[in-house]
């Protein structure tokens, strides 16, 4: 595996795919046209200060957009301006169960399943309506070391599903939002 520069963050997008970036790079491209309104030394500093929140403080190594977006926002308001970035609809998230599965490695539930609830609680912090957890097949089949469909698959499945139940209905900011597993 390849080192992350210190510099950088991985933004996950909403296709799933993550994209290492510094945050000059990023800050232009969430706050859009509107940088050209602000001053550059003020912006660079405000994007400065969300990366070392999530980079140093979180000590998080990945992001979404929409987290970084929404922090960016915070503290250009707290310094009196009005911005609204341009990042996805919070309405629908979706994570792609493979690649937590992936990500995960050689100890898979080990880490899967406390990776799925970060994911889960990272969701619902953008106060979504809907939450979706995809590829649940394929990510279930690579966890059990299965090519086919089998009885420790339907257990692992059905595992798997009960958990993110129990994590949504213990979470405070679950905010009436529907959970769909695909």
């Amino acid at each position: 595996m390849i080192a992350l520069r210190t510099d950088c963050l991985l933004f996950q997008l909403t296709n799933g795919e993550s994209v290492p970036c510094s945050a000059e790079m990023i800050t232009v491209e969430i706050i859009g046209e509107a940088h050209h309104a602000l001053d550059p030394e003020m912006l660079r500093h405000a994007a400065a200060s969300v990366f070392h929140y999530f980079k140093v403080e979180l000590e998080r190594d990945s992001v979404t957009v929409g987290e970084f977006s929404g922090a960016l926002e915070k503290v250009l308001g707290h310094l009196g301006y009005t911005i609204h970035a341009h990042h996805a609809d919070p309405a629908s998230l979706a994570t792609d169960l493979g690649r937590l599965a992936r990500e995960s490695g050689d100890s898979l539930e080990l880490f899967f399943f406390p990776r799925l609830r970060d994911e889960l609680r990272d969701h619902l912090r953008q106060s979504p309506r809907v939450v979706r957890f995809r590829g649940l097949r394929g990510c279930v089949k690579q966890m059990a070391g299965a090519r086919r469909w089998s009885h420790r698959c339907e257990q692992l499945q059905d595992q798997i599903v009960a958990y993110l139940r129990e994590c949504l209905s213990a979470e405070t900011e679950q905010n009436k939002c529907a959970l769909v597993v695909e």
